[in-house]
C-alpha cells in the first residue's frame, strides 16, 4: 500500500511540473483526487488489511491527499498570475501617448450668415427679439394688413394647422407682438424660422428670415435707405452697388425692392443674374399706417421703416452656392468647406 501510494504521489507531481496550461492541472487533479480518482480509490483496498494497518494507511492516504491538493492550488495559483499578467500586458495603456483628438466642429454656413447679420444690426442700435414659429392667422397676415381675402396671401404657400393657427411664413409677427407691447421708439430686428409649401433649387418648406424695423417720430424713408446701405456695404463690402427698385407690400407703403451688383460676374451679367448685372437682396418700405392702427400706434405722431430679408439667399451669394437644398441634406463634404 505505502510503495503504490508513494508511487501515485511521485507520479503525479511529475505530470504536475510538465503541466503547461491551467486545463492540465484540473485533469491531473481529477485523475488522482476526483471521486474516482486513483488516490481515493486507495481507501477501497483498507479493508484488505489488518485493523492494525488501516489507521496507518489511513493517515498515509490523507497525507498524500492533502500533499497533492496543496501542490495542485500552487500550480493553479502560478498559472491563474500569469493569466492574469498577460491580461494586463494586452491592456496596457501607454499614458505617455497623446490622446485621440475629437475633431471639432465648425457653425454652419446658415448660423455664421445669421451672426454675421445680428452682429450688424447690433453694432446699429437695434435689439434683437423672438416669436412663436406656431402662430396666429391674426399676428401672421390680419395685423400686417392682409385681411381673409387678400390676394397676396396666396403667393405665400401657407402650412395651415387649421383655419386659426398655421407655421409662420416670416418674422412679421414678431413686428405686432413687440409693438403691442412696447411704444416707440424701436429698433428691432426677429430672426428665426420661418414655412412655406416650396421644395426646388432655390426654396426650401423651411428656411430663415431676419424681420427688423424702426419706429419713431421722424422717421423716413431716408432713414430705411442709409440704415439698408449700411447694412448692404458691411454685408458684402464697401464697393457693392445697391439700388432701390418701387415695389409692393401690404404692410409697406411706399415699398421697395433692395438689389446689390451681382457678385458673381461684377455686374457684366451672368446666369445667377439671369444678365440684368443685378441680384435682389430683400424687401423693405415705410410701415403702412394700417399696421398702426392694428397695434394703436398714432399714425400722426409715429412713422416707421421695415425689412425682410432670406438668410440662405445671402449665404448663396457670399459662399457661391447654386443649390438651396445643400444646406439642409447634411452632408460633411458640404459642410466641412466651412
Amino acid at each position: 500500500m505505502t510503495e503504490k501510494l508513494n508511487g501515485l504521489l511521485k507520479e503525479a507531481l511529475s505530470e504536475l511540473s510538465k503541466a503547461s496550461a491551467k486545463e492540465a492541472v484540473l485533469l491531473i487533479k481529477a485523475k488522482y483526487l476526483g471521486r474516482k480518482g486513483e488516490i481515493p480509490s486507495l481507501l477501497k483496498e483498507m479493508g484488505a488489511l489488518p485493523p492494525e494497518g488501516r489507521k496507518q494507511a489511513g493517515e498515509a492516504i490523507n497525507r498524500a491527499k492533502d500533499r497533492l491538493e496543496e501542490e495542485v492550488e500552487k500550480a493553479l495559483s502560478s498559472f491563474q498570475e500569469r493569466e492574469k499578467e498577460e491580461k494586463l500586458r494586452k491592456e496596457r495603456v501607454d499614458i505617455t501617448l497623446p490622446g485621440r483628438r475629437i475633431p471639432p466642429g465648425g457653425k454652419h454656413p446658415v448660423t455664421q450668415i445669421m451672426n454675421e447679420v445680428e452682429e450688424i444690426f447690433y453694432g446699429l442700435g437695434f435689439d434683437i427679439e423672438e416669436g412663436p414659429e406656431v402662430e396666429l392667422d391674426y399676428y401672421n397676415f390680419e395685423a400686417l394688413n392682409l385681411p381673409k381675402d387678400h390676394p397676396a396671401r396666396d403667393m405665400q404657400d401657407t402650412f395651415y394647422i387649421n383655419e386659426e393657427v398655421l407655421l409662420r411664413t416670416h418674422t412679421s409677427p414678431v413686428q405686432i407682438r413687440v409693438m403691442e407691447k412696447k411704444r416707440p421708439p424701436l429698433r428691432v430686428i426677429a430672426p428665426g424660422t420661418v414655412y412655406r409649401r416650396d421644395s426646388d433649387i432655390t426654396h426650401t418648406p423651411m428656411f430663415h428670415q431676419v424681420e427688423g424695423f424702426m419706429v419713431d417720430k421722424g422717421v423716413t424713408f431716408s432713414n430705411l435707405k442709409g440704415v439698408l446701405t449700411l447694412f448692404l456695404h458691411k454685408l458684402f463690402g464697401e464697393d457693392t452697388g445697391i439700388r432701390f427698385r418701387p415695389s409692393f407690400f401690404p404692410f409697406t407703403e411706399p415699398s421697395a425692392e433692395i438689389d446689390i451688383r451681382c457678385v458673381i460676374c461684377g455686374g457684366k451679367g451672368c446666369r445667377v443674374c439671369k444678365g440684368s448685372g443685378w441680384l435682389e437682396i430683400l424687401g423693405a418700405g415705410m410701415i403702412h399706417p394700417g399696421v398702426f392702427r392694428a397695434v394703436n400706434y398714432d399714425t400722426e405722431e409715429y412713422s416707421g421703416f421695415a425689412f425682410g430679408l432670406g438668410i440662405e439667399r445671402i449665404a448663396m451669394l457670399k459662399f457661391g452656392i447654386d443649390d438651396l437644398r445643400l444646406f439642409f441634406e447634411n452632408d460633411l463634404r458640404f459642410l466641412r468647406q466651412f
